[in-house]
């Protein structure tokens, strides 16, 4: 079973922590990061204290919990990996040549249960639950990461909400300046540490984003395009990666955005960029599930069995 492991604060200090229930039970070493945590002895304490299976002595409504993931580490992102989000996008999920990605500023992490801000020139405000994988070794060259030696490269899993302000994102075709905006990265609240065991399990994650407890997003990772393993092999390819970066992997069908029908993409190519954007923004604009300040976003990934369960974000927006 996953232990989950928090990032808290109390009376003052930044401490970590294993959780169980409502509880948790602090960990005596200090690690300033989460690559430090994760290097540095902080996966074996809290697997070693999980195994006394003991209450903790703090309640989780005693402490602020921050995110898992802190703001050194790389945040990288997959697009369109799931076969519900590309329909809805309006491509075909069966021809898929490339596993695309982005970035997202650092910056725009934030605690799980943070205040989402909407800028006030962002009209077009949209979710995106996603897995997040956390790196538990170096890699500073390329390594063929196969499903059964995944346990190998990864040691956690976390809760990624890829908010996205898709009047930016799209129109002036910045992924990096639509998706990272101050807390567009709500992450955790906590780290689930995996094995082998754990990883062998997870297509039967299950991804659920409400919004104004109306449920928009339901999937599993079924769904998913590009696995984790072929990701990780691809991405050591092309770049260095270090304990604690944090990938994205992509969100499943359900977002506010949709993509025109086939007359009104016809239309939109005979049009100037200028005007064909200014026309897509207005009739998104119409569409009532992009987010606007007052709503709620609650999201959570676990299994049915709850052996692997990342926690439960909750996130209000707010006007920038």
């Amino acid at each position: 079973m996953a232990v989950k492991v928090a990032r808290y604060r109390h009376a003052g200090a930044i401490r970590w922590g294993v959780v169980r229930g409502d509880r948790i039970a602090p960990l005596d070493g200090v690690w300033g990061t989460t690559g430090d945590f994760l290097a540095g002895g902080g996966r074996a304490a809290a697997c070693e204290r999980a195994a006394r299976d003991e209450p903790g002595a703090l309640a989780v409504g005693e402490v602020e919990v921050l995110s898992p993931v802190t703001r050194n580490q790389q945040l990288l992102c997959q697009a369109t990996n799931y076969r519900s989000h590309l329909r809805e996008s309006g491509m075909d999920p069966d021809h898929v040549p490339h596993n695309v990605f982005f970035r997202k500023a650092s910056s725009c992490i934030v605690p799980a249960s943070s205040d989402v801000v909407r800028p006030a020139h962002v009209q077009l405000l949209d979710y995106e639950i996603e897995l997040g994988l956390v790196l538990g070794r170096e890699i500073t060259g390329p390594v063929e990461v196969a499903p059964a030696t995944l346990h190998e490269v990864l040691a956690a899993l976390v809760i990624v909400n890829d908010v996205s302000a898709r009047d930016v994102q799209l129109p002036q075709g910045q992924f990096y300046k639509g998706k990272s905006y101050r807390t567009f990265g709500p992450v955790g609240p906590w780290l689930a540490l995996v094995d082998a065991a754990d990883l062998a399990r997870l297509d039967q994650l299950e991804l659920r984003l409400w919004v104004n407890d109306e449920l928009r997003q339901s999937s599993d990772l079924t769904d998913m395009v590009w696995k984790p393993a072929p990701t990780l092999t691809e991405l050591s390819g092309l770049q260095d990666l270090f304990p604690g970066d944090l990938i994205s992997t992509g969100t499943p069908g359900g977002c506010a955005l949709q993509a025109p029908n086939a007359v009104v993409q016809l239309v939109g190519k005979l049009l100037p960029e200028a005007m064909k954007w200014s026309a897509f923004v207005r009739a998104q604009a119409g569409n009532p599930k992009f987010l606007k300040p007052g709503d709620r976003m609650r999201a959570s990934i676990r299994t049915a069995d709850a052996a692997i369960d990342l926690g439960t974000q909750e996130n209000r927006i707010v006007s920038g």
